[in-house]
């Protein structure tokens, strides 16, 4: 059985196959939908059902709450339809406009810049070229149909390379491997690019920038696109990390403020080691923001992290007066058996 399913403000239409999420359905008609993690973990697809029925399928609680289903909430990378549905959202863009690709690459080069962070630099076929938006990520595959979702730390303009930050999480089934026996030269298979954690170019609101740990790479990206862009909105780059070993590359957005004046940028720790000698901010990377920003009604945020890190965020930076439409997150969920961007 399919179902048609409408979408609102846009009107455009779709059908759904029996037992096929909605996001599924849409990306296989052309139509993109806001999305991250596809795995009901991020929450960043979250939109509402105006009629009809849904199952919310595998939805964590956290990302999908019952206050979320009362209200006609769903995630559309688990929903299912069964009836034909009005659905609301914010289309981002054609999905077509650039196309999803299974590649090879090689390992170029591998950098430990902390105990627990691996840059890789992957190196595509000669006669390949992977399009893709700033901020977005790549499933890295594995034995077993398993893929382990990691964000490009490269903007596009920058591909000779595809720059991917991994941080180590002990039994992870790809972090393991990084940090033990891969090598250069090895050979990688992923698919990409996904999601739709990217740069909102038509805008002109001052943006704040928000990293948790490798949460930095997509937000890297973004930043060295819109410097090549020559895009000169305030660009205020917030990163927190638990010690100064976790601000693995402190150096580049310190060099990105001091050589543009809209850029600023404000390191936070939430736990300084003792021997990290850090007169800097300290505590919740979010709160530092809205300590330097009480209202964000004017702003548009770009938030990577863990997702207790991204929630908090846009519940409080909401309550700042930050308009729902202007929140764009990539919710990074860290395990061993994977579950979103930049996972074990």
């Amino acid at each position: 059985m399919t179902y048609t399913v409408r979408i609102e403000p846009s009107q455009h239409t779709f059908t759904a196959n029996e037992g096929e999420t909605l996001l599924d359905a849409s990306l296989r008609q052309g139509l993109l939908l806001p999305y991250g993690c596809r795995d009901g973990a991020c929450g960043a697809c979250k939109g509402g059902v105006l009629e009809g029925t849904v199952d919310h399928g595998k939805a964590a609680p956290h990302a999908l709450t019952d206050a979320d289903k009362a209200a006609g909430k769903t995630l559309f990378c688990c929903a299912t339809a069964h009836s034909d549905l009005v659905i609301e959202c914010r289309e981002v863009r054609r999905a077509t406009d650039i196309p999803v690709k299974t590649l090879p690459a090689r390992l170029e080069v591998l950098e430990k810049p902390a105990p627990d962070v691996a840059i890789l630099k992957l190196k595509l076929p000669a006669a390949e070229r992977l399009q893709f938006l700033a901020g977005q990520y790549v499933d890295i595959l594995l034995p077993g149909n398993k893929r382990r979702s990691f964000s490009i730390a490269n903007a596009p303009h920058d591909d000779v390379f595809l720059e991917l930050h991994v941080r180590h999480v002990p039994g992870g089934l790809f972090t393991d491997k990084v940090f033990t026996t891969m090598k250069a030269r090895d050979i990688l298979r992923f698919n990409g690019p996904h999601g739709t954690f990217f740069l909102r170019e038509d805008s002109t609101k001052p943006m704040v920038l928000v990293a948790g740990g490798t949460g930095f790479a997509p937000i890297k990206a973004l930043v060295e696109h819109a410097l090549h862009e020559g895009l000169t909105r305030p660009m205020a780059i917030y990163w927190g990390a638990r010690d100064k070993a976790g601000l693995y590359l402190a150096d580049l957005p310190a060099g990105w403020a001091a050589a543009h004046p809209h850029i600023s940028f404000v390191p936070v720790l939430s736990e300084p080691a003792a021997g990290d000698g850090w007169s800097g901010r300290t505590g919740f990377v979010h709160q530092a923001v809205l300590a330097d920003f009480p209202d964000l009604s004017g702003h548009e945020a770009y938030v990577c992290g863990a997702p207790v890190m991204v929630e908090a965020a846009k519940r409080d930076f909401a309550a700042a007066g930050l308009p729902e439409d202007a929140f764009f997150a990539d919710s990074f969920e860290f395990s061993a058996d994977a579950l979103s961007a930049a996972t074990a």
